[in-house]
């Protein structure tokens, strides 16, 4: 177990030096950022490699936060609390999202990767047959497919999705919209029986 030191009057200087160098640092002195850098980069890489576990990823995040830090150094107030804490919880923070998204992303591969593997899986809820989704999908225009396949095969947002097939995201929305709707009403006539 590791032993803290109480906190005594010699830290409140370092505190205090602290908050200096972020001030500092929002005037644009890039020696008080390297200075900050080296008092704290051991403690928050250490916190994003245990969060993420992975050393490269820690290493791309740390160099996130003190970027972060750089350009929003005028942010920082100390009434709501000291410097290795505003770092911390932005280390924290920004973990967290990664994994978050990495997760996401892995979720969304295997998503995809067994509807490929598995041709009768579900597509839409338990009480929708699958195949039928399909083909009622399959009936649509190419670029209404493309776009339900990238949100719901690969997890992408819309302005993912637009990013991808470089088109403006409200024709996203829209073909996401109008693919949605065309399957509804394909699912609805094929309850009724009609052809």
């Amino acid at each position: 177990m590791i032993e803290r030191a109480p906190l005594t009057r010699q830290a409140a200087p370092a505190m205090a030096g602290d908050a200096a160098l972020v001030a500092a640092i929002a005037a644009g002195d890039r020696d008080a950022l390297a200075r900050l850098y080296d008092a704290y980069s051991p403690l928050l890489f250490g916190l994003a490699k245990r969060i993420l576990g992975n050393v490269a990823a820690a290493e791309d995040l740390l160099h996130d936060v003190f970027l972060e830090v750089w350009l929003h150094a005028a942010e920082y107030s100390s009434d709501r609390g000291s410097v290795p804490a505003w770092l911390t919880v932005r280390t924290r923070s920004r973990a967290l999202d990664r994994l978050g998204k990495s997760t996401r992303d892995a979720r969304a591969v295997e998503r995809a990767s067994n509807e490929r593997a598995d041709s009768t899986a579900a597509v839409a809820p338990a009480s929708v047959d699958g195949a039928r989704v399909r083909q009622a999908a399959q009936a649509l225009p190419e670029e209404l497919v493309a776009v339900l396949e990238l949100a719901y095969f690969e997890g992408l947002s819309s302005s993912e999705i637009a990013a991808r097939l470089n088109t403006p995201i409200g024709t996203v929305k829209s073909r996401m919209a109008r693919a949605l709707s065309l399957l509804r009403e394909a699912m609805a006539s094929r309850e009724r029986g009609a052809p």
